[in-house]
């Protein structure tokens, strides 16, 4: 069976699409049929994966998401295959018309639930990288998925808005998705040398550890890391013996324990 992952938080700077590549491709080199989905309207995820115009796209989520408002059958159109052996659908600026667009369609919180229904039986696994905000493609997001796993960066601020993407979440398990869960916390761009990043550590374990799974591998802060989006390649193909690289695979083990 295919479990679809979103991986958000309303904040950005966190280390979201970073999380998103690695985990699609971590899960890949373990010998799934791994699916990514760009939803956020910057792009990041698909120039992660080497598209350096995500804006020069002919065909993208947005193009997917009307098509099937429209009732038109997208099949497997616009679907690209990346070297390290995962396929995705890229995102761009379109999708930020589609966000307002959606507010006035039937069934507007299941335009991406819809399309990933008929795709998921190819895959083990979908990863959907979700926009730093709570909008309308992010609920679609949530709709549609299984689990979603949170990064958050070892610092003050973005733990302040962690509760009300819980809060959200939680809200659309209620009304929309009865059987999404959060997956986890994945402490991202941990400095381990400053008492700070220990602190913040063990408050986000006291805050939120009793009800909410905090991943045992946190993730180092790397300059390889912020390096391997203008490679277009994962931390493993970019940097494979670095301690950002072995990270990532421990969590990666870490996520298929655990399903």
């Amino acid at each position: 069976m295919c479990k679809v992952f979103c991986v958000g938080n309303q904040k950005g700077g966190v280390g979201k699409t970073s999380s998103a590549v690695n985990l699609g491709i971590g899960l890949a080199k373990l010998g799934n049929k791994v699916f990514c989905v760009d939803a956020d309207s910057q792009g990041n995820l698909s120039v992660s994966l080497g598209i350096a115009e995500p804006d020069s796209l002919n065909y993208t989520l947005a193009d997917i998401l009307r098509d099937t408002i429209n009732e038109v059958d997208v099949g497997r159109k616009g679907i690209l295959h990346h070297e390290e052996g995962i396929d995705f659908i890229p995102a761009n600026i379109d999708l930020s018309d589609m966000e307002v667009q959606l507010i006035n369609t039937i069934g507007r919180e299941t335009i991406l639930k819809q399309y990933i229904e008929q795709i998921k039986y190819d895959y083990d696994y979908i990863i959907i990288d979700c926009s730093p905000n709570l909008g309308m493609i992010t609920i679609n997001a949530l709709t549609c998925a299984d689990s979603v796993i949170i990064p958050v960066q070892a610092s003050y601020l973005p733990l302040k808005g962690l509760q009300m993407l819980i809060k959200t979440i939680m809200k659309i398990k209620r009304q929309l998705n009865p059987k999404l869960n959060i997956e986890g916390i994945l402490i991202t761009m941990v400095d381990g040398r400053t008492n700070y990043a220990k602190e913040i550590i063990q408050l986000l374990k006291s805050e939120y550890g009793n009800t909410i799974k905090i991943f045992e591998n946190f993730i180092p802060r790397s300059i390889k890391q912020d390096e391997t989006a203008v490679s277009g390649n994962s931390i493993y193909k970019y940097a494979k013996n670095s301690k950002v690289a072995k990270s990532y695979e421990a969590f990666v083990s870490e996520i298929v324990g655990e399903v």
